[in-house]
């Protein structure tokens, strides 16, 4: 499973789980987006559904009627009735997450510490690949 830490500073968490969730489905995969927190799974619907001026992002709340046809599903759960094989960590928190192609831990100051324990304690695992993105002038780039 390769696993992406994403360290927001200019862009918030809405507009980045947009980006990632467009290079998703152009890969022809869906998305899983799992936050604690429905007032940012809202942001995050709200976000997706703006995301271009002439496009949206097709996305619904887990639980709703006809969510396993959705490309892309908000939830508090790790679980992907929509067969997701990529997931979003959206409120920072990493979860075990078995069956995902990728994983997405989207962290900031205040989670920083945490992310820190959690690419330590990935360090090693089999069949684990980490990646380190951070946003410079605007761009993500690939520190590690």
């Amino acid at each position: 499973m390769k696993v992406d830490f994403w360290q927001l500073s200019r862009d918030p968490a809405p507009r980045v789980v947009a980006l990632i969730a467009a290079r998703v489905l152009a890969q022809g995969e869906r998305l899983l987006v799992v936050s604690d927190d429905a007032e940012q799974r809202q942001m995050i619907a709200n976000a997706l559904w703006s995301a271009a001026p002439d496009s949206f992002l097709a996305n619904a709340h887990a639980g709703s009627a006809g969510d396993e046809r959705q490309p892309i599903l908000l939830s508090a759960e790790c679980a992907a009735p929509n067969g997701a094989n990529h997931v979003v960590f959206a409120d920072g928190t990493y979860r075990d997450a078995e069956g995902f192609d990728r994983l997405f831990l989207l962290f900031g100051e205040d989670t920083l510490e945490a992310a820190r324990g959690t690419w330590r304690s990935l360090d090693g695992r089999d069949g684990i690949e980490r990646s380190f993105f951070r946003q410079d002038d605007g761009k993500w780039t690939k520190i590690a």
